[in-house]
């Protein structure tokens, strides 16, 4: 329990980047996530093709490679700079690849809820003269959207879970790197185990709940 008190500031601290990350990553992902899928269901074949060929691709592969990748090919290689303070610019350089990876499963997540619409509804759009774009917008999405709050969560869960690995990207202060130096001080400790897994817990155990509620309360009825 010492451990865990003498540690218990910078945990917290790096618990709060985590935090921000997740807040970050969620906005961005759910943004880009929709747009995945309106490309995925596009009639456009090049839409299509290319929401689906970065869904595959990013789906397969592991996220310290996303991560890893937007740190030495983004930032290294290609000199992409988003803020002059090195510490930030790690942070919003792993917010870009924790919100790349986590749209792809966004985007499955909505296709299944597009997949619950009746089929009649975008033909009746159709038949009364919307586009695609307004029938997607006004009618299929808010559908899919409540169709799938559940899901949603769980991506989201996932998430919050996979921003400890942002040491990836080259981002240092989170949690885990903060808890790693106290285990070079101290070595492995319990304690402080448990202290981060109740830390987590504490924030995806209401985001389970809540979207299961959500989902009860918002379920479209067929």
């Amino acid at each position: 329990m010492e451990d865990l008190i003498r540690y218990a500031p910078d945990l917290a601290q790096g618990f709060l980047e985590n935090v921000k990350l997740s807040i970050v990553g969620a906005i961005t992902s759910l943004i880009l996530g929709t747009v995945l899928v309106a490309m995925r269901v596009s009639p456009t074949p090049v839409l299509r093709a290319a929401g689906t060929i970065y869904v595959n691709v990013v789906r397969n592969t592991p996220l310290t490679l996303v991560l890893a990748f937007s740190a030495l090919g983004l930032s290294d290689t290609l000199g992409l700079v988003l803020s002059g303070e090195p510490r930030t610019n790690s942070f919003w350089i792993v917010a870009m690849g924790l919100s790349a990876y986590t749209a792809a499963f966004v985007c499955e997540a909505l296709r299944s809820g597009i997949n619950t619409v009746p089929m009649g509804q975008a033909e009746a759009a159709r038949a009364i003269g919307l586009t695609f774009t307004q029938s997607l917008t006004m009618i299929i999405l808010p559908q899919a959207f409540r169709a799938v709050i559940a899901p949603l969560g769980s991506v989201m869960i996932a998430m919050i879970k996979n921003s400890t690995v942002a040491v990836a990207g080259g981002f240092a202060a989170d949690i885990a790197a903060n808890m790693k130096e106290a285990f070079d001080q101290v070595g492995a400790s319990i304690p402080i185990f448990i202290g981060v897994v109740i830390a987590f817990m504490a924030v995806t155990l209401p985001i389970g709940y809540l979207t299961g509620y959500l989902a009860r309360r918002l379920a479209v009825v067929r």
